[in-house]
């Protein structure tokens, strides 16, 4: 097998942080460098998410490793497994998914708990480890997560993360079916996903976004409503406005924008539940503690998702249930998209074809 692996392999590198991107020839590890537990992928395809902009301007409290190949949407196939793995999940030729928990333990409180993306040894694709802006990578075989036959792998792509993402964090919810959920930054690559999973579990969306392609978006893939927040005088009324005066019973707060946070507390009803995923690098939460406890507000933190999670969010997906929208580009765009990303005129979700 090691003979039809190239030496070297094109990739996205980032030199240090916040230095701009350097698409350079780099090593591949060869089969038999690899540790028992290990694999090595050849990349189909790779999602763009915006962690991947975070880690490359290192600008979040946690720095990113470098140099460093980012990336953690990855689609690709097995072409080596490490020596003296054993009772290895995957096989040769399988089609797996590369996340952006690359690795835990498995053994430590947390991932006994099922929060194997809080283990205290893991390993984070495109952060700790180098990830998936390349044509392989090395990933470990207990992580990586087996593609049903049939499932369009630059769909199955941001799945993987944006997907999972989602897809935990309403699960964590605590709503039932019929109860209304708002999805601030309901037209990115994570809200136009969490509309599809929420209208999946029963639940009634409200779109926050802004531009008229968000909109179509948003309502094509199934909100009952749409707010603009640009246009929007007072999001919380017309929130509240749009269930009855009594508010939203969750908030599932995908931006990386601050305002996102505070206005959730405002606009849930009594026993609602905040559900804070995006990650703005500095912001605090600011909320009224008077309101939050009167009102018996919920704030709940909800990180990606461990495995059992990614294989639920993929089969519903599968299945035809919720569909990425993605629009396909060459790895070399890798710079124009984080400009894009930045200034939020991305709809939907970027995947990078090999």
């Amino acid at each position: 097998m090691s003979q039809q692996i190239p030496e070297t392999m094109k990739a996205a590198v980032v030199p240090q942080s916040g230095a701009a991107i350097e698409i350079k020839d780099v090593r591949i590890k060869r089969p038999e460098e690899l540790a028992p537990g290990e694999c090595l992928l050849k990349m189909i395809c790779t999602g763009v998410c915006h962690t991947d902009l975070h880690a490359a301007l290192g600008d979040w409290p946690v720095p990113a490793k470098t140099p460093l190949i980012g990336g953690h949407e990855g689609v690709g196939i097995v072409v080596a497994i490490g020596a003296n793995t054993a009772n290895s999940p995957v096989k040769m030729g399988d089609r797996v998914g590369v996340k952006w928990l690359a690795d835990s333990c498995l053994n430590c409180e947390q991932c006994r708990n099922g929060r194997e993306q809080n283990c205290y040894s893991a390993q984070l694709s495109g952060f700790t480890v180098d990830g998936t802006f390349s044509e392989y990578v090395v990933s470990f075989v207990n992580h990586v997560t087996p593609i049903p036959e049939g499932f369009d792998s630059y769909a199955a792509a941001s799945i993987l993360c944006a997907g999972v993402t989602v897809y935990r964090a309403i699960k964590y919810s605590q709503t039932s079916t019929g109860d209304w959920i708002v999805l601030p930054g309901a037209g990115g690559g994570l809200g136009h996903m969490a509309i599809q999973y929420a209208k999946v579990r029963g639940l009634r969306p409200i779109a926050i976004d802004t531009g008229a392609e968000k909109r179509k978006l948003c309502m094509d893939l199934g909100a009952e409503a749409f707010i603009d927040f640009m246009e929007s005088k007072d999001i919380v009324a017309d929130v509240k406005a749009i269930t009855g005066g009594r508010g939203a019973h969750s908030a599932v707060v995908t931006t990386a924008s601050p305002s996102g946070y505070t206005q959730a507390v405002d606009y849930l009803r009594a026993g609602g539940t905040l559900m804070a995923v995006g990650l703005p690098g500095k912001a605090g939460l600011e909320a009224s503690i008077f309101f939050t406890v009167f009102k018996s507000i919920s704030i709940l933190g909800s990180y990606v998702g461990n495995r059992q999670d990614a294989y639920e969010a993929i089969d519903i997906a599968a299945r035809g249930l919720v569909e990425c929208k993605y629009v396909c580009q060459e790895l070399s765009t890798l710079t124009s998209v984080y400009k894009g990303m930045a200034e939020g005129k991305v709809a939907g979700r970027i995947v990078l074809k090999f």
